[in-house]
């Protein structure tokens, strides 16, 4: 794991500018300081020394032939067996996963080799023969790699930070990205929240010939995989012993290959299905206790500490717990502008930076389970949105309307008071304590005009971005191209594991745990893995009351049942009840409209509005106020 950046001009100074760049990684790489200037390219490296630690593994590295010059950031899982591959025609002076990568440009080529690979990756090669450049990203964007111009100037990096110090850097905010962030409380790929700055989509190559770098111009990035092409593949029909077995035989060795590291390896463990399947089949296959790690919390409804115990007991692992204070919580906020580089509002940011580094103080590899709710149906989302489109998408449009006339008559504040003297007397899907939350959302979103423009808002925050961000910007989303004859929760599954997995989730992991060196790796998003659960039927998904059926079976054979059934929790913060008190000066001083005013960048009345209402509990508008904040923290922090 490690941090990469340079860039292409043959006037830019990059021995005076490549050393400032790599120092801003130095946190996703404090073992090595690499660099290389050539013919007006420049490749600078960061390393967190994990495959061969000796000297022999410093990158930038040169393949055996001379042709190829890189920069890594990843680990490819299976780069032992294609060294086996290439070992009639190479020899090898390292012990390191780069070394095998270069030798394969050799012998097979850039796209070729890529395709082979097995783990996750941002790779940045120049090819010396050609004097052409060409980036790359892993199938589910693990890794992060942005790029772009500065004036002459073509760039690359692991993060944002690098870039200011190039002297083109000007640093000018992209409205349509911010109104993206506002709906989403992630920026989307291909955006950066700088106009000159894009992120390289996942799964896809980027070459620049040395006309394009000459002439200033990049073309499109092309895709080498796509998840679209797994899930239009053959399903599986096997009965339900054989795929039981077929998933724990890959799970199996996706987790032993990767738990190779010769540094101290662990876990996150939180002890629901997903993460406690990948500690399980870690424990299986090694001889001595695994380091597990969780947090826990003293709000209860947010505390899953004792869970991850006792799946930690039961299968013998080194368990590490730590419990965080609402202070050290809310200590975590004024870092978060400089750990994620751009506007970021997934509030499980915090806790999620406050495992990784409890759990660098141990170990520098974590294993995760994130991945295992997209690929296999385990958000309870998809089955609340999947009711809602299917009782209210077959309405007339008047109908629709008028529906959400009557939904809005009231407040969140209202609805709740309401529901609390109705609520035993109601079918069981509406007795939640979140319902009078969820009609006031579907009162928003009425009418419902497509699946897939549903989801999209199911998915959003703020519905209307272009109205609060002055300038009224047009956001371009992504929309998947759907199967129209899979089953709505596959659509919105597929949907999530191309925006919002790698967008929000990897996202959130790589920056939280590169802020304090620490290396997670993703099992479940093994692309053999990705491809199996495609090709499952959803019967294998969501059987009887519980999703992630298939996951379940095979973790059975680990865990009892009564230690993982029961309500899923999510990994996150008490966010409405401290916008509303341990924050509240905070926020204050952040949205104050005179502040909002002068920065002209926000309707300050609708912003002054919502933080009204959500002060006085008539609505709860956390969701939407904390992009607000992290964007205006993020802006004081920048500028």
């Amino acid at each position: 794991m490690c941090g990469i950046v340079g860039g292409y001009d043959r006037n830019t100074n990059w021995q005076t500018i490549l050393p400032k760049m790599t120092n801003a990684l130095a946190h996703r790489g404090p073992d090595a300081d690499g660099h290389w200037i050539e013919e007006g390219i420049a490749l600078g490296h960061r390393r967190l020394a994990i495959i061969d630690l000796s000297e022999n593994g410093a990158q930038p590295m040169i393949s055996p032939s001379g042709r190829y010059m890189m920069v890594y950031n990843g680990e490819t899982y299976n780069y032992l067996s294609l060294r086996q591959a290439l070992a009639p025609h190479t020899t090898f002076r390292s012990g390191s996963d780069t070394e095998v990568i270069l030798a394969g440009f050799d012998q097979w080529g850039i796209e070729t080799t890529i395709k082979k690979m097995v783990g996750m990756f941002a790779i940045v090669v120049w090819d010396k023969k050609k004097h052409q450049l060409t980036l790359s990203r892993d199938r589910m964007g693990e890794k992060p790699l942005y790029y772009g111009w500065l004036g002459s100037s073509f760039v690359f990096g692991s993060e944002l930070k690098p870039f200011k110090s190039h002297p083109n850097w000007q640093g000018t905010l992209n409205r349509e990205a911010l109104a993206a962030f506002l709906r989403l409380n992630y920026v989307p790929t291909p955006y950066s929240i700088y106009e000159q700055i894009a992120k390289l989509p996942p799964a896809t190559i980027l070459t620049l010939t040395e006309d394009d770098l000459n002439r200033h111009q990049s073309p499109d990035p092309v895709p080498y995989w796509s998840v679209a092409d797994a899930l239009n593949q053959p399903p599986e029909t096997r009965p339900d012993d054989v795929l039981i077995d077929e998933l724990d035989t890959l799970l199996r060795d996706v987790v032993l290959g990767q738990m190779v590291s010769d540094v101290p390896l662990g876990a996150f463990l939180s002890g629901g299905i997903d993460s406690s399947l990948i500690v399980a089949l870690m424990q299986a296959q090694n001889t001595t206790p695994v380091r597990t790690f969780s947090i826990g919390f003293e709000q209860a409804d947010f505390d899953e500490a004792p869970h991850a115990k006792a799946v930690a007991e039961h299968l013998g692992t080194h368990h590490t717990e730590h419990y965080v204070s609402p202070s050290d919580l809310l200590d975590v906020i004024p870092k978060l502008p400089r750990i994620y580089d751009e506007p970021f509002s997934d509030s499980s940011q915090i806790p999620t930076y406050l495992v990784s580094q409890i759990t660098r103080q141990a170990v520098t590899v974590s294993l995760s389970g994130d991945g295992g709710d997209e690929l296999f149906a385990g958000y309870t989302r998809y089955y609340d949105a999947a009711r809602a489109y299917n009782q209210f998408g077959k309405l007339p449009t008047p109908v629709q309307r008028l529906t959400k006339g009557i939904l809005g008559l009231r407040n969140t504040r209202q609805w709740r008071g309401i529901f609390n003297t109705v609520r035993p007397v109601l079918p069981a899907f509406l007795r939640e304590h979140d319902t009078a939350d969820k009609l006031h959302r579907l009162e928003q979103m009425l009418p419902i005009r497509s699946r897939d423009s549903f989801y999209q808002n199911v998915m959003s925050h703020w519905l209307n971005p272009e109205s609060v961000v002055l300038g009224n910007p047009q956001p371009r989303l992504k929309t998947p191209q759907l199967n129209p004859a899979d089953h709505i929760v596959h659509q919105m599954s597929h949907h999530d594991m191309v925006t919002y997995l790698p967008d929000d989730i990897l996202a959130k992991v790589d920056r939280a745990a590169m802020a304090v060196s620490l290396e997670t790796r993703v099992p479940f998003l093994d692309h053999r893995v990705v491809e199996f659960a495609a090709r499952v039927p959803f019967s294998y998904k969501k059987r009887g009351p519980h999703p992630k059926w298939l996951l379940r079976q095979v973790l059975y054979r680990y865990v009892p049942s009564d230690l993982i059934d029961r309500p899923k929790m999510g990994f996150g913060v008490p966010l409405a009840g401290w916008l509303r008190h341990d924050l509240v000066d905070w926020a204050d001083d952040l949205l104050s409209p005179s502040r909002l005013r002068n920065e002209g960048i926000f309707d300050p009345d609708i912003i002054t509005t919502r933080w009204q209402q959500h002060r006085s509990g008539d609505y709860n508008w956390h969701y939407h106020l904390w992009d607000v904040l992290m964007f205006q923290a993020w802006y004081q922090h920048e500028y």
